[in-house]
C-alpha cells in the first residue's frame, strides 16, 4: 500500500556489492514539510513574544524613540542631561571606536533605555488605572464624568491592536481583604441560615478569631500577594481541584451543549470533520495569539487570558497524593475511541492542516473498521473516571514501560480526545423532557469508559450527528471553553458548512495515512482495576438525577423590561425554587470570576442573603401585595449585584477564607471557626456554561443548548420554572413565547 511506503523514509538491501540504500522521496518531503511547519510555529511564538513583551509600545516604536534622540544630538541638543555623554565616556576608555561611531552607539543606548522607561511608565500607569473599580458600582448606563475620564486614560495606555496575552503585565495582583470586612460580611451571609443561639455562637468564634489568630495568618497572605502573581489560584488548583481523591466524573468535569434544535449535518463523520477543523483553527489562532483579549466596558477594561494557555495538548496526569497537569506546547495528532477501539490520527499531511474533508474520510474509516477490541481496551477509560488513587497506582504499575507507555503517551499527549459515539442523542420535540436528560447525562458521564476524562476536554460526536463536550475543570474554569465552543458552532455552520448531502465540503485524499490503531497488553490485574474503577463510576453516574429542560416562556429580554438584573432575576427565583421544594433558605454558591487581576480564576457569591430571604418569604405570604413583593425584589437584587460586583473586584469571603485556612494548615495550628466555615455544605449550586455565538436574530434556529454542571432533580427543575413565572408575573408583563 502507498501509505505503508509512505511511513519508512530509508530503504536498504544487502547486496554482493554491499548495502543499496534507497530513499523514499515522498517521505523525505514529509519530513521536511514537517519540520518546517514546526518552525514557523517557532518564529510565529518568537515574534509574538517579543510584540507582547513590549506591549503596550511595538517593536517599530524602538526605532522612532532611537531616531528621535539621534535627531537631536545631530541639532546639537542633549535630550539626556549628560546621560550620553557619560555613555560616551565609558566607551571612550575601551579604545576601540571612533568618536563619530562612540557618539552613535552612545545615543542608541540611551534611545534604547528611553524606550524601555517608557514602556514600563506605561505599563506602571495602566496597571494603577485597572485597579480602580469604582466604574463596576457606578448605576448602569449612566458613567460618572470621573469614570468617563478614567476610561479615556486606558484607552490613552493601552496601546492599539492587543493581542491574546499583551494586557497581562499590565493587569492588577488580586488584593487581599482585610480580615475584619472578610468576617464581618460571612456573618451577615450566614444570619438568615442560623437561629439566634447558633448566631450568636459564631459571631463569638468570627470576632475572636479577626482580633487574634486571623491577623497572624494575614501576615503569611500579604506576604504571598506581594510575592506571588496571584495568592489565590495556585492553592486553589492545587487544593481543591488537583488534591481532590473521588472520581473527577460528574463531581469536577461539566459538558457543553450543541445547537437545541439543529443538526447542521446528520451524517457522523461529516459533523466530527468540521468541528474538529473548526476546533483547530480556533487552536491555530491561540498559538499565533490572534484571539482577542476579553475587554468589558465598552472595550475598555481587559480580563486576564492566562486560563487559555492550557486549553489544548493537556491531561491530568493521576498521583497517589496529588494529580498533576502536563501540557505540551505542541501536538500533532488527535485520539479517537470508537466501539472499544483507540485511534491516533495525526492532524497534518504536505505541511498543512487538515481539510474538513479529509478529517471526514478519517473518522469514517475509523467507523468503518471492523477490528475487535484487545483485552481491556474497551472500558480502559473507566479508570479515568474511578477513584483517582486506584488510577495512579495502576497507572505506575501497568502503563510505564512498552505498548502500554506508547499508547497512553499518544492519548494524554494528544491535541484533545474523540469520542464518536454509538447513540444517537439530543432534543426530540415528542419527547422533550426525557431526551434533554439522556443527551446532557451521556455528555456527562456517558457508559464511564468512552470519555477520558483526564483531557482537558472530549469532544463526542454521536451516530446522528449531535455533539458535545466533557470538559476537565483543573485547568481552566467554564466561560474559557465556552469561548472555545461558541467559536466552533460559529465557524462550523457559519464558515465551513456542508454539502447538500451532508458531507464536508472538498475532496477526499487518498494519500493520507489511515489512522493507527493504538496497541494494549493490559493484564488480568489490570482488568480488575478497570472493573472496580466501573463500578465506582457506574454508581455514582446512576445516581444523577439530571433533569435539563427548555424554558422558552420568556428570556432576558423581558427581565430587562422590569429593569432587573437577569443574574439576580434567575438567582432570586433558584431562591424561592428551593424553598418551595425544601421549605427552608440554604446556603447558595454562584461563581463569579475574577480575572479583572492577573492570573484570576473564580469568586463565590453567596446568593442566600438577608434580602432574598424576605423577598421569599413575601412571595410566599398571601396576604403581601405585589408592589410590596416587587420592592423586596428591587431590594434583593441590589444586594446580589453589590456581592457579584465585590467577588469580581477581589472583595469576596471564600477564596480569602480558603487560603487563610491553608496558612493555618502550614502552620499547623487550629482554627474552630475557619474549621466549622470550610466544612459548611453547599446545598445549592448554581454554575453554569451558556454560550450563544451565533446571532438568533439572522439565525433564529440556532439556539444553544447551553451547558453546566450535574445533577439538578425534576421537582426541583418544576419549581425553578414556577418560581421564574411567577417573578415575572409581579411586573404585569405579557410573556411571549418566543422571547
Amino acid at each position: 500500500m502507498a501509505e505503508a511506503h509512505q511511513a519508512v523514509a530509508f530503504q536498504f538491501t544487502v547486496t554482493p556489492d554491499g548495502i543499496d540504500l534507497r530513499m523514499s522521496h515522498e517521505a523525505l518531503r514529509q519530513v521536511y514539510l514537517s519540520g518546517l511547519h514546526s518552525w514557523k510555529k517557532k518564529f510565529i511564538r518568537f515574534k509574538n513574544g517579543i510584540i507582547t513583551g513590549v506591549y503596550p509600545a511595538s517593536p517599530s516604536s524602538w526605532l522612532v524613540v532611537v531616531v528621535g534622540v539621534m535627531s537631536t544630538m545631530h541639532a546639537k541638543i542633549d535630550p539626556s542631561f549628560g546621560i550620553i555623554a557619560k555613555i560616551n565616556q565609558t566607551l571612550d576608555t575601551t579604545g576601540y571606536m571612533s568618536s563619530q561611531t562612540q557618539n552613535i552607539v552612545s545615543g542608541v543606548i540611551f534611545g534604547s533605555g528611553l524606550w524601555v522607561a517608557l514602556i514600563m511608565t506605561m505599563r506602571y500607569s495602566l496597571k494603577m488605572l485597572l485597579s480602580y473599580h469604582g466604574w463596576m458600582f457606578a448605576e448602569h448606563g449612566k458613567p460618572s464624568m470621573a469614570t468617563k475620564i478614567w476610561m479615556k486614560l486606558v484607552k490613552l495606555f493601552s496601546g492599539c491592536k492587543p493581542m491574546l496575552y499583551s494586557f497581562q503585565t499590565s493587569l492588577p495582583r488580586l488584593p487581599v481583604p482585610a480580615v475584619k470586612k472578610t468576617v464581618d460580611r460571612y456573618l451577615e451571609s450566614v444570619q438568615p441560615l442560623m437561629d439566634d443561639e447558633q448566631f450568636k455562637r459564631m459571631e463569638g468564634l468570627a470576632k475572636d478569631f479577626a482580633v487574634n489568630l486571623g491577623p497572624k495568618l494575614q501576615w503569611y497572605l500579604k506576604l504571598k500577594s506581594w510575592w506571588a502573581t496571584n495568592y489565590v489560584s495556585d492553592w486553589w488548583e492545587e487544593y481543591i481541584y488537583l488534591r481532590g481523591r473521588g472520581p473527577i466524573m460528574v463531581n469536577s468535569n461539566y459538558n457543553a451543549m450543541d445547537f437545541l434544535y439543529v443538526i447542521p449535518s446528520s451524517l457522523q463523520a461529516a459533523r466530527a470533520g468540521n468541528v474538529i477543523h473548526a476546533v483547530l483553527l480556533y487552536r491555530r489562532k491561540l498559538d499565533r495569539q490572534e484571539i482577542k483579549p476579553t475587554l468589558l466596558m465598552g472595550s475598555t477594561v481587559p480580563l486576564c487570558s492566562a486560563q487559555w494557555e492550557r486549553m489544548f495538548n493537556t491531561s491530568r496526569i493521576p498521583g497517589e497524593e496529588t494529580d498533576t497537569i502536563q501540557h505540551m506546547k505542541d501536538s500533532k495528532h488527535i485520539v479517537v475511541y470508537h466501539k472499544g477501539r483507540y485511534f491516533k490520527v495525526f492532524l497534518y499531511h504536505d505541511g498543512r492542516l487538515l481539510k474538513p474533508r479529509e478529517i471526514e474520510q478519517q473518522m469514517q474509516r475509523i467507523l468503518d473498521d471492523s477490528s475487535e477490541p484487545h483485552p481491556g481496551e474497551e472500558k480502559l477509560a473507566a479508570l479515568t473516571a474511578g477513584d483517582r488513587v486506584p488510577w495512579a497506582k495502576a497507572r505506575q504499575a501497568y502503563f510505564g514501560h512498552g505498548k502500554n507507555k506508547q499508547s497512553l503517551d499518544a492519548v494524554e499527549k494528544a491535541a484533545f480526545f474523540v469520542t464518536l459515539d454509538e447513540t444517537e442523542q439530543g432534543y426530540r420535540e415528542e419527547d422533550p423532557v426525557t431526551s434533554l436528560d439522556e443527551y446532557a447525562k451521556s455528555l456527562l458521564h456517558g457508559r464511564c469508559y468512552d470519555r477520558w476524562f483526564d483531557k482537558s476536554f472530549t469532544l463526542v460526536v454521536f451516530k446522528n450527528g449531535k455533539m458535545g463536550l466533557n470538559a476537565e475543570h483543573s485547568w481552566a474554569d467554564a466561560p474559557i471553553v465556552g469561548h472555545l465552543w461558541e467559536n466552533v458552532m460559529a465557524c462550523e455552520c457559519l464558515e465551513l458548512g456542508y454539502t447538500e448531502d451532508g458531507h464536508c465540503k472538498g475532496d477526499i485524499n487518498q494519500n493520507i495515512p489511515l489512522p493507527t490503531r493504538l496497541q494494549w497488553e493490559i493484564p488480568k490485574e489490570c482488568q480488575e482495576v478497570i472493573e472496580s474503577s466501573l463500578y465506582t463510576a457506574k454508581a455514582l453516574a446512576d445516581d444523577v438525577d439530571f433533569y435539563s429542560f427548555l424554558f422558552d416562556s420568556f428570556g432576558k429580554d423581558l427581565i430587562k423590561k422590569a429593569k432587573i438584573s437577569p443574574d439576580a432575576f434567575v438567582q432570586l427565583s433558584l431562591q424561592l425554587a428551593h424553598y418551595r421544594d425544601m421549605g427552608k433558605f440554604c446556603l447558595t454558591y454562584e461563581a463569579s470570576m475574577t480575572r479583572l487581576f492577573r492570573e484570576g480564576r473564580t469568586e463565590t457569591v453567596r446568593s442566600c442573603t438577608i434580602e432574598s430571604c424576605n423577598f421569599v418569604r413575601a412571595m410566599e405570604d398571601p396576604n403581601q401585595s405585589n408592589e410590596k413583593r416587587r420592592k423586596l425584589l428591587r431590594i434583593a437584587a441590589a444586594k446580589h449585584q453589590l456581592l457579584y460586583r465585590l467577588a469580581m473586584t477581589g472583595a469576596g469571603i471564600d477564596r480569602h477564607l480558603f487560603c487563610l485556612y491553608v496558612v493555618s494548615k502550614y502552620l499547623g495550628v487550629e482554627s474552630p471557626f475557619l474549621k466549622e466555615v470550610l466544612s459548611e455544605p453547599w446545598r445549592l449550586s448554581t454554575s453554569q456554561t451558556p454560550q450563544q455565538h451565533i446571532d438568533l436574530e439572522k439565525n433564529p434556529d440556532f439556539v444553544s443548548s447551553g451547558g453546566g454542571f450535574g445533577p439538578d432533580s425534576h421537582r426541583f427543575g418544576r419549581n425553578i420554572k414556577q418560581a421564574m413565572v411567577d417573578t415575572l408575573a409581579l411586573f404585569d408583563i405579557a410573556i411571549n413565547s418566543t422571547k
